[in-house]
C-alpha cells in the first residue's frame, strides 16, 4: 500500500501531515515502510512500534520505538480513527514500559544476574491518569528499598539507587539521530532541592505522613505504580494513602490549590486573554482550570467516597456528576471543552515534536496549526475553542470565588459596619470579633489561625446577620471557638463552601441542641457539604453500607469511630433539615430511626465478628436484637435514647466453639454487654446512643440477654400489662430472617391473645396517673407528658390493641389508622399523632426545656409544623390536647 492507495481519511490524514507539521512530514519519510502497511499499523499501533529490526542497546531501540509510535499515534490522531483516549492511552502506556525497560536495563547494567527489583517508579500528573499529551515529559517519583534493591559488592546502597536512577534518566532523555524517548522530570519529590533524585521507600512514606505540603495531596489524586517493582510501588501508595484522602479534609488543601491556580493566571497574564497567543494549559479556562475543578472536588469528597477518586479527569467529572457533586451540565460542558483544548494542545505540539501548549501569536503559523486540525483558518480555530475558554472560565471562577474582603480593624469603623449590617447589639458583637482577633481562645493563638479567620470573617458576619437572632448566632459561635483546639480547618471550610455559613447562621441562632454539639465538634458541619445532606435519608441498606466503608484491614475500635462519625454527621444533617426549612419532622423522625437501625446492623455484625475470634460462635444459634418504644416504632427524636431487647435462638445450654469456649447463656450475655458499648460509650467521635435495656424480661432484675424460649415463656406467662403495651412497638432489627421471623412469630400470638387475662383498663390508668406523678411534663409546650400529649395518646392505642386484638402496627401513625378504620379510634387522632409528633421532634432541638421561645425560634416551629405563625400553633396544641384527653377517656373508660 503506498500513499496514494490509502483509504481517504487516511490518505488526508497524511497529507495535512506533510503540508503543516515538519516533524511528523520527516518521520513519513523515514518510517516509508510503516506507513505501506497503514491499516495494520494503526490496528495494533504498540506492536508495530516495536518491530524494530536489528541489534541495539535499549536505549536506542526506544528511541526509534518512541518516534515510530508517535507517527502512528499522530495519523490515527489526525484521520480521526483514534479518539483522545485511545490517543493518550498509548503514550502514556509507551511511556510506562518505556521506564520500566529503562529501569530493568539500569539494574541489569550494573549487576547482570540479579533479580531487577527494589527499584519502582510512582507516575503522577497525566503519567498517573493515563493522559499524556503529544510532546509530555512524565513526572515520576524513584522510590528504592534498601533491603531488595541489588548492589555490587561493597557498595552503599543509596549510592547505588542513585546511580540507577541517574542511568534510567540517561536512557530516555538522551537524544541523537533518532531522537529521545520521554524528557524526565524528577522535581515532584519531597524537597527536591536538598534530597536525591531516588528515596528509600520508608522515609518517603515519613514524609508524606508528617510534612507534605498541602498541593502535594492533590497530585497524588493521579498517582499509580507505573513500572520497577510494581509491588514496592503499591506498598508505597497503600502506605500514604489516608495522607491522600482525607475524611475530614483539611481546607487549607483547596485554598493552596486555588492559590496555584491565581499564581499560574498571575503569571501567564498575557495568555490570559483568549486570542492567539494564549496558553491552552495555563490560560483562564485552560485545562489546568478543568483538572483544578475536578481535583478540588475530588479532595472534598473523595475521603468520604472512593468511587470519586478516578485519577483521569474526565472519569472524575463523570463520577463527581453520578454523585450529585457537580451538575451534570457542567460535568458535560467541561468534559467537551477538555476533549477540544487537548486535541488542538495535541496538534500544536505535533508541528515540531515541542512541548507546547500556546497558540502561536503568528497568523500564518495559527492558520497552518489550524489547517492541520482540517480547519480553514486561525480564525476558524479560534471560534471552535472560544465558547469552550469562554465556559470553563466561568464554572471555574464560581468555585474560586472573589477577591477576599476584609473588615475594619478598628474598633469603631468594625461597629458601624456591624450595625450597618443589622446586629442587634453591635458595639458587643465588635467587642467578641475583636476577641477573636486578639487571640482570646486557643484556637486563635496562631498567625495561620488568625488569617483563617480574616479569611472567612466577611462571610461569617453576612452569615450571622442574616440570622433570625444575631445575639445567639455571634454568641454561641464566640462559645464554639472557646472549646475548639484548633479552628483552621473550620475556617478554611466555611471559606470553600460559603453557603454553609448561612446555615450555620441560623443552626447557632435557632437550635441550642445542635449548636452544642458543633461546640464539641465543629467536624460535624463536614457533612452538610454532601449535596444530600438536606434530603430524606436512604434506605437501612444503603446508609448500613456507608457505615461499612472503612479501610481494609482496619481494626475494630476503627470500625467503631467510623461509624460514630458517620452516624453523628447524619444526625446533625437531619437536624439542620428543620432548622432550614427542608425537612418534614415526620420524615426526619424516620429518619433518625433509619440512621440508628443502620448502625444496629453495622456495630453488631462488627461486635459479633470481634466476639467470635476468641470465642468462635454457638452452633445453631445467633444474637436477635428487638427494638421496643420510639426505635421500634420508626420515630425518634434527635435525643432519642434505643430500647432494645437481646434475644438468642438455639439451645442454651450449648457452648461456644472457639479456643476460649462459653456456654451459651454467658456467651451471649457476654455478647449483649459489647453491643451495648459499641452503641453506647464515647469515643474520640464523640457518644452514639443511649441504650435502655430495662424492657427486657424481669427488667433490671434478669439477665441482659435470655433465650428465645424463655422470652416467649416470660411473655405468655408471666409479663404485666406495661410490657405487653411496650410489645405492641416491638421490632426485630437484627438477627437473620429466619430467626426474625421466629421472634415476629412469638410477639403476634402473644399481642393477639396468648398471654394472661389482666384488667388492662385499670392497669392502664393506674400506670399513666404514676407516670404523671414522677415525671411531669418540663414545660407548657411538652408535646410528650403534657395531659392531651403524646403519652397519653400512646396509651390510648395500646390499651384498645390489646382490648380489641387489633391494629397491631410497630408505627403509631399507622396503628392508629388500622384502629380508626375499624371505628375503634376517632380518625381525629391520626392528625393529632402527627401534630404532637412534628412538634416533639422540633422542639427537642429549638427549644429543649419546652419553654415558649422567642420570636424567630416561634416562626421556624411554625413553619415545621406547616402553620401561619405562633398563635395558630398555640390554638393547635390546645385543640389537640382536647381531642386526645377525650379520647384517653373514652379508651379508659369511667374513673
Amino acid at each position: 500500500m503506498t500513499e496514494t492507495s490509502l483509504p481517504a481519511d487516511l490518505a488526508d490524514a497524511v497529507a495535512r501531515a506533510h503540508a503543516h507539521a515538519p516533524f511528523l512530514d520527516n518521520l513519513l519519510t523515514r518510517e516509508a515502510a510503516l506507513v505501506a502497511d497503514l491499516e495494520a499499523a494503526l490496528a495494533d499501533p504498540r506492536a508495530a512500534a516495536r518491530a524494530v529490526a536489528g541489534e541495539m542497546g535499549e536505549g536506542a531501540r526506544l528511541r526509534i520505538e518512541r518516534r515510530r509510535l508517535a507517527l502512528l499515534v499522530a495519523l490515527g490522531d489526525l484521520s480521526g480513527r483514534f479518539d483522545l483516549t485511545r490517543v493518550t492511552h498509548l503514550l502514556t502506556d509507551f511511556a510506562d514500559e518505556a521506564l520500566d525497560r529503562a529501569i530493568r536495563t539500569a539494574i541489569l547494567e550494573r549487576t547482570p544476574d540479579a533479580d531487577p527489583r527494589g527499584f519502582a517508579a510512582i507516575a503522577l500528573g497525566k503519567q498517573g491518569s493515563r493522559e499524556l499529551n503529544y510532546s509530555s515529559d512524565i513526572d515520576p517519583i524513584l522510590l528504592f528499598d534498601p533491603e531488595t534493591l541489588p548492589c555490587r559488592p561493597r557498595e552503599d546502597v543509596q549510592e547505588a539507587a542513585v546511580r540507577i536512577g541517574r542511568r534510567v534518566v540517561e536512557l530516555l532523555q538522551a537524544r541523537d539521530g533518532d531522537g529521545y524517548v520521554l524528557r524526565v522530570d524528577l522535581r515532584l519529590r519531597p524537597s527536591p532541592e536538598v534530597t536525591p533524585i531516588v528515596l528509600p521507600v520508608e522515609a518517603a512514606i515519613s514524609y508524606y505522613e508528617s510534612q507534605a505540603l498541602p498541593w502535594e495531596r492533590a497530585a497524588f489524586i493521579r498517582a499509580r505504580a507505573c513500572a520497577g517493582d510494581r509491588a514496592l510501588g503499591a506498598y508505597f501508595l497503600d502506605a500514604i494513602r489516608p495522607f491522600v484522602w482525607r475524611r475530614a479534609l483539611d481546607y487549607g488543601t483547596i485554598r493552596e490549590i486555588r492559590d496555584i491556580s491565581r499564581r499560574i493566571r498571575d503569571h501567564y497574564s498575557q495568555a490570559q486573554a483568549f486570542s492567539p497567543g494564549y496558553d491552552l494549559k495555563r490560560g483562564r479556562g485552560g485545562i489546568r482550570e478543568v483538572e483544578f475543578f475536578a481535583q478540588i472536588h475530588q479532595l472534598i469528597h473523595g475521603g468520604r467516597e472512593p468511587s470519586l477518586r478516578a485519577p483521569a479527569t474526565r472519569d472524575a467529572l463523570a463520577a463527581l456528576a453520578e454523585a450529585g457533586r457537580i451538575g451534570l451540565d457542567e460535568a458535560q460542558d467541561l468534559t467537551r471543552a477538555y476533549v477540544a483544548l487537548r486535541t488542538i494542545e495535541h496538534r500544536l505540539q505535533m508541528v515540531d515534536d515541542r512541548q507546547t501548549h500556546q497558540l502561536p501569536e503568528n497568523p500564518d503559523s495559527l492558520d497552518n496549526v489550524a489547517r492541520l486540525h482540517g480547519l480553514a483558518d486561525g480564525a476558524a480555530l479560534t471560534d471552535l475553542l472560544r465558547p469552550h475558554v469562554t465556559r470553563v472560565g466561568a464554572v471555574y471562577d464560581s468555585l474560586a470565588g472573589e477577591e477576599e474582603q476584609r473588615l475594619p480593624s478598628e474598633s469603631a469603623p468594625l461597629e458601624a459596619k456591624l450595625g450597618a449590617a443589622g446586629f442587634e447589639r453591635p458595639d458587643g458583637a465588635a467587642r467578641i470579633v475583636q476577641g477573636w482577633r486578639a487571640g482570646t481562645y486557643p484556637a486563635l493563638r496562631t498567625p495561620a489561625a488568625r488569617e483563617a479567620l480574616e479569611s472567612v470573617l466577611p462571610g461569617l458576619i453576612d452569615a450571622f446577620s442574616r440570622a433570625p437572632d444575631t445575639v445567639h448566632a455571634i454568641t454561641r459561635f464566640d462559645a464554639m471557638l472557646s472549646r475548639l483546639p484548633s479552628a483552621i480547618n473550620f475556617f478554611r471550610l466555611l471559606e470553600a463552601q460559603p453557603g454553609l455559613a448561612q446555615l450555620l447562621g441560623a443552626i447557632l441562632a435557632l437550635a441550642p441542641t445542635l449548636a452544642e454539639q458543633l461546640g464539641r465538634r465543629a467536624e460535624l458541619l463536614d457533612g452538610l457539604i454532601d449535596a444530600t445532606a438536606l434530603a430524606p435519608v436512604p434506605d437501612i441498606e444503603t446508609l448500613a453500607a456507608g457505615m461499612r466503608r472503612w479501610e481494609p484491614g482496619s481494626d475494630y475500635q476503627f470500625q467503631l469511630e467510623f461509624v460514630r462519625r458517620f452516624v453523628n454527621e447524619k444526625r446533625f444533617a437531619l437536624g439542620a433539615q428543620i432548622v432550614a426549612g427542608a425537612g418534614d419532622p415526620l420524615e426526619v423522625s424516620t429518619g433518625y430511626a433509619r440512621v440508628a437501625e443502620a448502625a444496629i446492623e453495622t456495630l453488631a455484625t462488627a461486635t459479633v465478628a470481634e466476639f467470635s475470634r476468641n470465642h468462635g460462635v454457638v452452633p445453631d444459634s445467633e444474637l436477635v436484637i428487638l427494638a421496643l418504644g420510639r426505635m421500634g416504632g420508626q420515630a425518634l427524636t434527635h435525643a432519642s435514647d434505643l430500647d432494645l431487647v437481646y434475644l438468642f435462638t438455639g439451645d442454651y445450654a450449648a457452648e461456644s466453639d472457639g479456643a476460649k469456649p462459653l456456654g451459651a447463656v454467658m456467651y451471649y450475655n457476654r455478647l449483649g454487654q459489647r453491643v451495648t458499648a459499641a452503641l453506647s460509650v464515647p469515643t474520640p467521635a464523640g457518644p452514639l446512643y443511649e441504650v435502655d435495656t430495662r424492657l427486657r424480661p424481669s427488667g433490671a432484675q434478669g439477665p441482659l440477654v435470655v433465650s428465645l424460649d424463655g422470652f416467649e415463656k416470660y411473655q405468655r406467662q408471666d409479663a404485666w400489662t406495661w410490657e405487653h403495651m411496650a410489645l405492641t412497638r416491638a421490632r426485630p432489627v437484627f438477627g437473620s430472617p429466619a430467626a426474625r421471623a421466629r421472634v415476629q412469630a412469638i410477639i403476634d400470638a402473644v399481642l393477639r391473645g396468648e398471654r394472661p387475662d389482666r384488667d388492662i383498663r385499670a392497669e392502664a390508668v393506674r400506670m399513666r396517673a404514676d407516670m404523671a406523678a414522677h415525671k411531669p411534663p418540663k414545660g407548657p409546650l411538652d408535646a410528650k407528658l403534657l395531659d392531651g400529649g403524646l403519652v397519653d395518646l400512646e396509651f390510648a392505642v395500646h390499651v384498645t390493641q390489646l382490648v380489641h386484638h387489633a391494629g397491631f402496627e410497630p408505627q403509631l401513625g399507622l396503628a392508629i389508622d388500622a384502629l380508626a378504620g375499624q371505628g375503634l379510634l376517632p380518625p381525629a387522632m391520626r392528625p393529632a399523632h402527627d401534630f404532637l409528633t412534628r412538634l416533639l421532634v422540633t422542639m427537642r432541638l429549638v427549644a429543649p426545656d419546652a419553654q415558649p421561645p422567642g420570636c424567630a425560634t416561634q416562626a421556624l416551629i411554625a413553619r415545621a409544623l406547616g402553620l401561619g405563625g405562633w398563635d395558630e400553633v398555640v390554638a393547635q396544641l390546645d385543640r389537640t390536647r382536647q381531642e386526645v384527653r377525650e379520647c384517653w377517656a373514652a379508651v379508659r373508660g369511667p374513673a
